[in-house]
């Protein structure tokens, strides 16, 4: 872990770094109900990342979600929902709420359809390691869960 994460420091601006990814705990049930009325307006998928900004591979995995072809991803397909867990005892509800085991670790994702059904929770720590994760995994992930739309097969990327 040490040495990837210090090769990844170097390589990435200090401010990707240092910036809190997850704003305070105390936002998250408003910003989960403002991502689902506006999932539904929009016809997109909530995706909620449970973590801390201590947390490096969380900073490793909001990294891979930003780079562009998966911030375009993103952008056209999900509302993302960054849900601030403190040391693990903050937003426990919300983490029990849609299945999220926390002891496996974060950072933790669950999809949510545009009416707030629970579509997927990460159950085996899929991504709490990132420093041992291809970043191509953020991309199948988006791709896998993502609306379908007419016309759109499940590897175009630009659908």
């Amino acid at each position: 872990m040490g040495l990837f994460l210090w090769v990844l420091a170097v390589s990435l601006p200090a401010q990707e770094w240092s910036r809190d990814i997850f704003p305070p705990p105390a936002n998250a049930p408003a910003e989960l109900t403002a991502a689902l009325h506006r999932a539904a307006r929009e016809h997109k998928r909530v995706l909620l990342d449970f973590g801390g900004n201590w947390c490096g591979d969380c900073k490793v995995l909001d990294y891979y979600m930003h780079q562009p072809q998966n911030a375009a991803l993103l952008e056209r397909n999900y509302v993302l929902v960054d849900i601030n867990i403190g040391e693990y005892d903050r937003n426990l509800a919300l983490a029990e709420k849609y299945a999220i085991p926390l002891k496996r670790g974060v950072p933790a994702m669950a999809v949510l359809s545009e009416q707030g059904k629970l579509l997927y929770s990460q159950k085996q720590g899929e991504f709490e390691s990132m420093r041992r994760v291809d970043p191509t995994a953020v991309t199948q992930f988006l791709l896998r869960w993502r609306p379908q739309r007419a016309g759109c097969s499940m590897m175009s990327v630009n659908c």
